[in-house]
């Protein structure tokens, strides 16, 4: 039983670190390439316009 117990939890992390290299190559890591963040729409209405100026203002 003594045996048991030392030999369990050796196995345990055996198995916790190989699922943790295993998982390494599945998901992509930080150096994979990502798309480019959205780029936020333009504004419907010129910024020089008076609408564009008292949109703003209450």
């Amino acid at each position: 039983m003594a045996v048991l117990a030392v030999i369990i939890p050796l196995v345990m992390l055996g198995v916790m670190l190989a699922l943790g290299r295993y998982e390494e190559l599945l998901l992509p890591g930080e150096d994979a390439d990502r798309p480019e963040p959205a780029v936020a729409p333009s504004p419907a209405v010129p910024v020089g316009s008076p609408v564009a100026a008292s949109v703003g203002r209450k």
